[in-house]
């Protein structure tokens, strides 16, 4: 929808002004060089209201960074929900992760688990969308000089400082347009970044197991049990 798209807009302009120091690298804001997917994503199935709107950390490097779309693998970006577009470079292109878009041949793991299970549980996207929207409550990419993935809570205390604000201002005019009777942290960063933004007595705020494959929980079967802690949240399946 129009009023995501500004929201993004204004996200990606705040956030691409800010410098960040070693041992972070190299910075992607795929809101700039992913804009056309990534706006397609929010055009075609950001209409709200929603129920739930799912909140991630970061983009990953071989999800959204490569596909604009918040665990953005890129098969089920494309097959599944329809969306493919043409994807450019980020200012300075870490030569171990280099943005190839819908020709990267990597899968993301965290994606290909949260949307297949969206695809299995729901068929159709938009059965799943008619119900639940997915954000990521920051749109940056942190890597290293070894090209490691630096996720922003590991960043530095001044530079959260100056980043979070932004995107916690980002994630209340999202939530205000999607108007969801929950919001749910994928993962407990950003199911803390997402209770601080909203304070206290406004939207509830629950939390789901991440997908990462680096959570040994999240190997035993991820799927179900997120379904369980959703359902456990009263959502109805």
């Amino acid at each position: 929808m129009k009023g995501l798209v500004q929201v993004s807009r204004s996200l990606s302009r705040v956030v691409s002004k800010l410098r960040f120091a070693e041992p972070v690298t190299h910075v992607y804001n795929p809101l700039e060089y992913a804009r056309r997917p990534h706006e397609l994503y929010l055009e075609r199935y950001g209409a709200g209201p929603k129920e739930v709107v799912l909140v991630g950390m970061n983009p990953g490097p071989f999800g959204m960074a490569q596909t604009g779309v918040p665990f953005g693998d890129v098969a089920l970006v494309r097959d599944w929900m329809g969306i493919e577009a043409s994807v450019g470079h980020p200012k300075s292109e870490h030569p171990k992760r280099p943005v190839l878009g819908f020709e990267c041949a990597r899968s993301e793991v965290s994606g290909s688990r949260l949307w297949g299970w969206a695809r299995d549980r729901f068929g159709s996207p938009e059965r799943f969308f008619s119900r639940f929207f997915v954000l990521n409550y920051c749109p940056l990419v942190f890597l290293e000089e070894s090209g490691r993935n630096r996720t922003p809570d590991k960043l530095s205390a001044a530079e959260r400082a100056a980043l979070l604000p932004a995107c916690d201002q980002a994630l209340r005019a999202a939530l205000e347009m999607l108007d969801p009777a929950l919001v749910v942290g994928v993962g407990a960063w950003a199911t803390k970044r997402a209770r601080s933004a909203l304070g206290d007595g406004a939207l509830p705020v629950g939390t789901v197991l991440h997908p990462s494959p680096a959570s040994p929980r999240a190997n035993r079967g991820w799927a179900r049990q997120a379904e369980d802690e959703l359902r456990n949240l009263g959502i109805k399946f």
